[in-house]
């Protein structure tokens, strides 16, 4: 089977607060940014993947669903709890030292981890995990 990822979802509750966070500071590419049903369809990726994609999505992307779950995602958000992503980085260190100038919030600060990375962790503006690692050498 010969398979590639090519999308991966992130909710946010402010498109323009998470464009300004994965644009500028992490210096993720905006590949679509268009109005869709009501909605907004905005997916970012690095620079050098130009075949993978993040999209930032709405906490609940379903204009139907009842008002309940729509509280019960929006709650889930701001404690941290839903989807949060891994980036690959050649300097961990120094990726932490430019989002944390950059105002990012601090979740872990660069650390060797026994299974063989060193990693760091930031929230998004949404409160979404986001990690940081490289391989660690030797």
């Amino acid at each position: 089977m010969d398979i590639e990822l090519a999308q991966c979802f992130i909710a946010v509750d402010d498109h323009d607060k998470a464009l300004a966070f994965y644009g500028d500071v992490l210096g993720l590419e905006v590949r679509n940014d268009v109005s869709f049903e009501g909605m907004r369809w905005v997916t970012v990726g690095p620079p050098a993947q130009p075949d993978v994609e993040i999209v930032l999505e709405p906490p609940l992307a379903d204009p139907m669903a009842p008002q309940a779950d729509r509280r019960a995602m929006a709650e889930l958000l701001a404690k941290g709890m839903l989807r949060g992503v891994i980036f690959s980085t050649a300097d961990v260190d120094a990726t932490f030292e430019r989002i944390r100038a950059a105002g990012g919030e601090v979740l872990q600060e660069p650390v060797d981890q026994p299974y063989g990375v060193r990693d760091c962790a930031f929230r998004d503006p949404a409160g979404n995990m986001l990690r940081f690692h490289q391989p660690r050498e030797g």
